[in-house]
């Protein structure tokens, strides 16, 4: 056959084939027109899974992940300070388990650590014992580098204050006043200052913190003192009229002392603005006074131990927990006074039914009078022994 013959033959061959394949079934591989706009299954890549607590919250993703390789994180805080949803989420998080021990006090807090209680990894002092603290070697310089993004978000109001200036060992986690606070409903001659709280009308109707240095601090304004005097002669005056006072104190309670008061047990006393504001919630004649003496300021912080274990997890539950979508929540569970300028507001662009009371109210929103009138308590140093024992002879007789 020549070259000519053979060409034509294959053409033909080449098209009749083309023909019984237009006749015949779709081939396997043929996708219907209308299927070419939905990516294959094989090439689809799932939506994340949501993070959700035992209660529905929806945990955020860190905004700043770090890599830890910690699996326990040990924490000495406050009585009821800390949103539950913080614990599982991170615990959901990091897979870091949390062991959470609590105090009352600062003292308490002190001595736990300065006999030898190392195994902590972060606390929450008080302004005026973060000095303490230092001095003793019982805290070590926080990595700022570690939480860049967390002290940019904070109101430049609470940084940088004398009790650690530069915030080398601290950072801010809530602030609030010590104040008067009464049942409007049930004491007819509502208390304006300090000193009114040595009404005999009032005996057996108060409750107090269980706060040594704010209640010696608050009988010297009565007395027109310093209320960090180290004076001798002075604190002995503030013990004596101290001594007529505590009889008349029901109740002593740094854990929950709204619960006495909402409950009927008490009608007024001394307490902080989150239980104040939490109180006022549940019953609007409840009243908070900044006492014409001033009010006691105070602001509690994170700091982390000396020696502490786990490190790494505490820089990372800090980085996590102040992060705003997930500080927003201590205005829910722990209305005080928030420093965290990015929580707030974040707070009014998702949470206006809590930012908007916040903000509304004088107890958490404090009036500038009233901070300008306050007064900080302060370490007195070598001073602190003779608040001890005259803290200790006044409860001692009570």
């Amino acid at each position: 056959m020549n070259k000519n013959a053979f060409w034509k033959l294959l053409s033909a061959l080449m098209v009749f084939g083309l023909i019984l394949s237009a006749c015949g079934p779709a081939a396997a591989t043929d996708v219907p027109a209308a299927a070419t706009d939905v990516p294959a299954a094989a090439t689809d890549v799932p939506a994340p899974a949501e993070i959700v607590t035992s209660s529905g919250f929806v945990c955020p993703l860190p905004d700043q992940k770090m890599e830890i390789t910690s699996k326990e994180l040990n924490l000495f805080v406050w009585t009821e300070y800390i949103p539950p949803e913080w614990k599982e989420c991170f615990t959901l998080v990091y897979g870091v388990t949390i062991n959470h021990d609590e105090y009352s006090s600062n003292e308490e807090m002190y001595a736990k650590l300065n006999a030898g209680g190392t195994n902590y990894d972060l606390v929450q002092p008080t302004d005026y014992i973060v000095a303490l603290m230092v001095r003793g070697g019982l805290l070590q310089k926080l990595d700022q580098s570690k939480l860049a993004q967390v002290y940019a978000e904070m109101d430049p109001n609470y940084m940088n204050l004398e009790f650690d200036p530069g915030n080398v060992y601290t950072l801010p986690y809530q602030a609030g006043t010590d104040a008067i606070i009464y049942n409007a409903d049930k004491v007819s001659t509502p208390p304006t200052k300090w000193a009114d709280l040595w009404n005999p009308d009032y005996a057996g109707r108060m409750v107090f913190l269980d706060d040594s240095r704010v209640v010696i601090g608050f009988t010297l304004l009565t007395l027109g003192y310093d209320p960090n005097t180290t004076d001798p002669a002075k604190l002995d005056e503030a013990k004596t009229k101290l001594m007529q006072l505590i009889p008349n104190v029901k109740l002593f309670d740094s854990d929950s002392p709204k619960t006495a008061l909402i409950a009927g047990d008490v009608d007024l006393g001394m307490t902080w603005t989150g239980e104040a504001f939490l109180a006022q919630q549940e019953n609007p004649a409840f009243t908070y006074v900044y006492p014409t003496e001033g009010a006691i300021l105070w602001q509690d912080n994170w700091a982390m131990p000396a020696g502490a274990p786990h490190a790494d997890a505490a820089y990372a539950w800090l980085a996590y927990t102040m992060q705003p979508n997930m500080f927003w929540l201590m205005l829910r569970d722990f209305p005080y006074i928030n420093p965290n300028k990015a929580a707030l507001d974040f707070a009014k662009d998702n949470q206006p039914d809590l930012y908007g009371p916040y903000m509304a109210s004088p107890i958490t929103n404090v009036p500038v009078d009233a901070i300008k009138n306050g007064h900080r308590i302060q370490d007195v140093g070598e001073a602190l022994p003779l608040y001890d024992q005259l803290w200790t002879e006044v409860k001692g007789g009570q």
